[in-house]
């Protein structure tokens, strides 16, 4: 079967096509043929050998994909032949707290992902995808959509009424919006794109700013709420963290998900500590998570913001693509 493989990590171009023999699924295993992968900037981290230790060499990248089940090992009886499946993120993470055990069996990273014709997983680390998504729709949903629901659902409590600030037009973001508004709460959303913010209004958000002309876009936010807003789903990391203590209200909650403004930076704790601010790590999420997600996108007929599919041959270029920051949503490869 045809794979992508990084062997020596050193930006887009070590992502190269090669041969694997084609898999066979043990006891308790199924066979999926892969039918869409998706990007997250964690993919790009891992192709430039940013991502940290624990990365085996070569290592299959992505860990969201979605197929059809077209085998099974003995013991299955989770999932069937024909039915239409996507991996969880990791793997070991079924329910309950996140220990360090699980982040070792994260796709793409940790283990082989799911950037090749075939994949074979146990039964317990596969959820079927809601009947209205196609198998591109599907593929968005691993990382970035449980990653939204953790922050606002799971773990942040998120109610009707309340008020949640995004940043940015990526993965995450997008499906916060969405997660946000079918829960009954007001979005103020930011962007650099006029054009990309009235797309955010189409979508539901109440407030937009352009954090490029209103840098200062965190008075803005007191100034629409009045006192701050109750939940941040912060992507940036370093470089708008602060902006995101003075944005929150007393008492609100950060869900620290991503570091695209970097990595690296000095926090004051003073503020977290004398506006008794809540900042949560948010590293995607369970099995369980995904599965409760996936009952409220059926419910709701929620359509993931999928911005761009690549065919297989062109995979690099669709880790181009999301390297340039164009996107509007998820950078999706079809097979």
């Amino acid at each position: 079967m045809k794979v992508y493989e990084i062997r020596e990590a050193g930006g887009i171009d070590s992502v190269r096509l090669a041969e694997r023999p084609d898999p066979t699924p043990g006891h308790g295993e199924v066979l999926i043929q892969m039918r869409a992968a998706s990007l997250n900037y964690r993919d790009l981290a891992v192709a430039r050998g940013a991502y940290g230790r624990g990365v085996p060499s070569p290592v299959i990248p992505l860990s969201d994909g979605a197929g059809e089940v077209v085998g099974t090992g003995p013991g299955v009886t989770r999932v069937a032949v024909g039915d239409r499946v996507a991996g969880i993120f990791m793997q070991s993470w079924l329910a309950g707290p996140m220990y360090e055990d699980h982040s070792r069996t994260a796709l793409g990273g940790a283990i082989d992902g799911m950037l090749a014709e075939y994949a074979v997983l146990n039964q317990d680390g596969v959820v079927k995808i809601p009947g209205h998504l196609s198998y591109e729709e599907g593929a968005s949903l691993p990382c970035a959509a449980v990653t939204a629901w953790n922050s606002l659902i799971s773990t942040g409590g998120l109610t009707a009424g309340e008020t949640v600030l995004t940043l940015g037009t990526g993965g995450v973001s997008m499906f916060a919006l969405q997660f946000a508004k079918i829960t009954g709460a007001r979005v103020i959303a930011t962007s650099s794109s006029d054009a990309k913010l009235e797309r955010l209004r189409e979508m539901g958000a109440s407030e937009c700013i352009n954090y490029k002309t209103t840098p200062n876009w965190e008075k803005t936010v007191r100034a629409l709420t009045g006192q701050g807003v109750d939940h941040v789903v912060e992507v940036g990391g370093a470089g708008t963290l602060e902006k995101s203590m003075r944005a929150v209200r007393v008492g609100g909650t950060i869900g620290l998900i991503g570091v695209l403004s970097g990595a690296e930076g000095e926090i004051n704790p003073r503020t977290l500590l004398m506006r008794n601010i809540r900042l949560q790590g948010i590293y995607v999420g369970s099995r369980a998570m995904f599965e409760a997600m996936n009952r409220a996108i059926s419910l709701h007929g929620i359509k993931p913001a999928v911005d761009r599919v690549f065919p297989f041959a062109e995979a690099t270029e669709a880790y181009r693509y999301l390297e340039s920051g164009a996107h509007f949503g998820k950078v999706v490869i079809g097979f």
